[in-house]
């Protein structure tokens, strides 16, 4: 029986803060490649920041010089921050889960900035009873660590947690810890996808 459902924040919960973020970047005149090489994920940089090994200060400093911006370390978070918008239908079905009495979660390779700037926005971390967060736990995703750690702060079995990402790559790391996993492809498909698995909703 699923106990938990885990929510992906970029792509899924926060849709479009990526894309924007990098749009208005690319409009002060940064090409699209050096923007995905500062912030993919991929990049080790990123990585290192994302495991907690670097401060916003230190990556968003040597992101400024990369993209040779006019701007200071604090005035791109903040550029990066008012980029992000919120699903609406995500926040909803938060709460009927919740209401019916499932815990949720989140699973997800990020950094401090982006954790506490999107907080103070829009209170978001005050929706999820479970949070996994990689500065927090030292592993990325799809390491297979971070779904070890999802686990272990669910207090459930593995395969009574649902996990959801869009990216092919963690749901492969999620599977190998034998959770209860899709590719998250969309609103519709993802409330089919709970719906076979017995989640009432």
């Amino acid at each position: 029986m699923i106990q938990v459902i885990t929510f992906d924040l970029d792509g899924v919960y926060f849709p479009n803060g990526k894309t924007n973020f990098k749009n208005a970047i690319m409009k002060m005149g940064v090409l699209e490649n050096e923007f995905k090489r500062v912030f993919a994920q991929s990049s080790e940089m990123n990585e290192q920041y994302k495991l907690g090994k670097m401060s916003d200060e230190e990556f968003w400093t040597w992101a400024v010089r990369a993209w040779k911006l006019d701007l200071n370390w604090q005035e791109v978070i903040k550029l990066m921050i008012d980029s992000y918008d919120v699903d609406g239908n995500i926040v909803e079905i938060i709460m009927k889960l919740r209401a019916n009495g499932y815990k949720t979660a989140i699973c997800t390779s990020n950094f401090p900035a982006r954790i506490n700037g999107l907080q103070e926005r829009f209170g978001f971390l005050d929706n999820f009873d479970v949070k996994v967060i990689s500065y927090e736990v030292g592993a990325n995703k799809p390491n297979k660590r971070i779904y070890e750690k999802l686990v272990e702060f669910s207090s459930v079995p593995a395969n009574e947690i649902v996990f959801a990402d869009d990216h092919p790559e963690s749901v492969a790391g999620s599977q190998s810890a034998g959770i209860t996993t899709f590719l998250y492809e969309g609103f519709g498909k993802y409330i089919e996808q709970l719906k076979s698995v017995g989640v009432i909703l």
